[in-house]
């Protein structure tokens, strides 16, 4: 057996949340001064600091609580390079009480419709707002155009940005990310479009049709032109999973295989085998890594694990592999956390 790569352990981002934390405990008395003076100004020279020190990258909200009076959200803002620091810093939040909770993505609303913002000087009231919504043949996605009477008097950023911030208020940020595909804030009203607040049920609908479990089998070709088949989690997306940004790679040469380097007969037996155990192994992590996607091709088989680091996954994985006897194996453990080595496959 073979290891490379780097293991990804916790270290610095912890240190910067324990850092975040520790301010917080500190400043707590004066930004509830500031939040019962409605001093928005001073709430944000103090929370803006202390949010970019945990990365530059996060955004941070304070909106109504679900059942504290209000809650502090510090969002990856759809980067999902960012999203596990998001939720680490969540995770190491002290409980909640009757005037903070803390979420790392905006929530939904359930009174979203009835809300009015100011965007570019204007108002946008929630409930004059109209999508129209296309699901694409064969995808867990709903490509959404969003039209607002302000619109054509907005410029293209600010447009887009409403739209993003209604959808999250309507659905909540990680069901965006879950559902939603292309998000277009037109200027026109699109044909069919029907009002905003019927988007959840539309989801909901959707979501129905792709239970947990299921995977789909693809083929393709090499960039040499080789044959190759990929099995991969379906639909599979990193918001699933948003602790999982280690990646551990695990490449199991064959001995027995056609003349398209396809397995056959006893290493598809052997191969069976040891993606059984595999997945034996990963189901007693008690939810701490997710078999992805594994890809066969040129006599090499390659499964794709992600895994919290604060687990056992990759030494479960390194002693797993020893057993292998066609050839070689190599076990690569790195950081990945936008599931960058794996996107042709992400849903």
């Amino acid at each position: 057996m073979r290891l490379f790569g780097r293991r990804s352990e916790p270290g610095e981002p912890d240190q910067v949340i324990a850092g975040f934390w520790t301010w917080w405990a500190e400043a707590r008395p004066r930004i509830d001064a500031l939040l019962e003076a409605g001093d928005a100004t001073g709430l944000a020279e103090e929370l803006a600091p202390a949010v970019d020190a945990l990365d530059p990258g996060l955004v941070w909200d304070i909106a109504p609580g679900g059942a504290a009076r209000q809650a502090l959200v510090v969002s990856a803002a759809g980067n999902p390079e960012l999203r596990p620091l998001a939720h680490r810093w969540a995770l190491a939040a002290p409980r909640a009480d009757a005037v903070w909770e803390f979420h790392p993505s905006r929530q939904a609303n359930p009174g979203a419709i009835d809300l009015t913002l100011d965007v570019g000087g204007r108002e946008f009231a929630l409930d004059k707002l109209v999508l129209g919504l296309r699901v694409p043949n064969g995808t867990p996605r709903i490509d959404v155009t969003a039209y607002h009477p302000i619109f054509p008097d907005l410029v293209d950023e600010t447009r887009t940005e409403a739209a993003v911030l209604a959808l999250d208020w309507l659905l909540g940020e990680d069901e965006v990310a879950r559902w939603v595909g292309d998000i277009v804030a037109a200027t026109f009203q699109p044909l069919d479009a029907v009002p905003a607040v019927h988007l959840p049920a539309v989801v909901a609908d959707l979501a129905s049709e792709y239970p947990q479990g299921q995977w789909a089998l693809m083929e393709g070709q090499t960039a040499g032109g080789a044959r190759l088949i990929a099995t991969a989690r379906y639909p599979l997306r990193p918001v699933d999973y948003p602790l999982f940004d280690q990646h551990i790679t695990i490449t199991l040469p064959y001995a027995e295989a056609g003349d398209d380097g396809l397995p056959t007969g006893g290493s598809t037996a052997a191969l069976r085998e040891f993606e059984e155990r595999l997945a034996r192994t990963v189901d007693g992590l008690g939810g701490t890594a997710v078999l992805a996607v594994h890809v066969s091709s040129e006599a090499t088989r390659v499964l794709h694990v992600y895994a919290d680091p604060s687990g056992d996954a990759a030494a479960a994985a390194e002693e797993l592999v020893t057993g292998w006897t066609e050839g070689a194996p190599l076990l690569d453990v790195e950081s990945d956390p936008g599931w960058i080595a794996i996107s042709p496959f992400l849903s």
